[in-house]
């Protein structure tokens, strides 16, 4: 049932909510400079949309970037980070260049977060408001039953793949269906029900989730 649906969802989305990164001990100094003219920043991305410092010992709402100009600048400009002499590349594995300023990423998962669904069906990223926004494609969208993560087509720039925050992935839940005898909790969703249709869900984010071998297109 959906509500069954919408309960296995929750409870892998808590389960992934915190996720244990193992990285070298990086040495940086916020602002440094490794050649003229240019200065480096170190940035951090959670499973919410969210934009912190890297350095920032307590990150939650209140630490975060709210100013929605400057986290539309910011994210318009991130990329993967395909620098082969860059020594932050492997921790680092995003970038956003805006002027002088190279600044690296990191994330709990990917950097663009579809955090809110506004008028007209586009997606709000990142908590940037109507400023920085991606078309929604319900064909497009697709739930991971090993995280009950939800995940959405993205620009080729960030990697072609964007992270539902978990708020509204619990709402989406319920517009979600599964063939005949199959189990939510282990099985991909074939079909989105949305605003009166019904689209045949196309999996191609799978392509670019990490570890999804195990599962088949059905």
């Amino acid at each position: 049932t959906s509500l069954n649906m919408i309960i296995c969802t929750m409870k892998s989305i808590q389960r992934f909510n915190i996720k244990l990164i193992s990285r070298r001990h990086l040495s940086y100094v916020q602002g440094q400079s490794s050649k003229p003219n240019e200065r480096q920043y170190f940035y951090y991305i959670d499973h919410q949309g969210q934009l912190f410092l890297d350095d920032m010992k307590v990150k939650n709402f209140i630490s975060c970037f709210k100013d929605k100009t400057f986290l539309a600048f910011f994210f318009k400009r991130i990329r993967l980070n395909n620098r082969p002499s860059d020594n932050y590349k492997d921790e680092f594995p995003y970038v956003s260049l805006c002027g002088p300023e190279r600044n690296f990423i990191h994330c709990d998962d990917v950097p663009l977060v579809y955090t809110r669904i506004l008028e007209g069906g586009k997606f709000e990223c990142n908590h940037a408001g109507s400023v920085l926004t991606e078309i929604m494609k319900p064909e497009c969208l697709c739930m991971i039953p090993r995280t009950g993560r939800v995940y959405h087509t993205a620009p080729s720039r960030v990697g072609g793949i964007g992270l539902v925050r978990s708020q509204l992935a619990l709402e989406l839940a319920k517009h979600f269906e599964w063939p005949e005898h199959s189990i939510p909790e282990d099985d991909l969703p074939t079909h989105f029900n949305w605003e009166g249709k019904n689209y045949k869900l196309t999996q191609q984010v799978l392509n670019f989730v990490k570890e999804t071998d195990e599962f088949d297109d059905k």
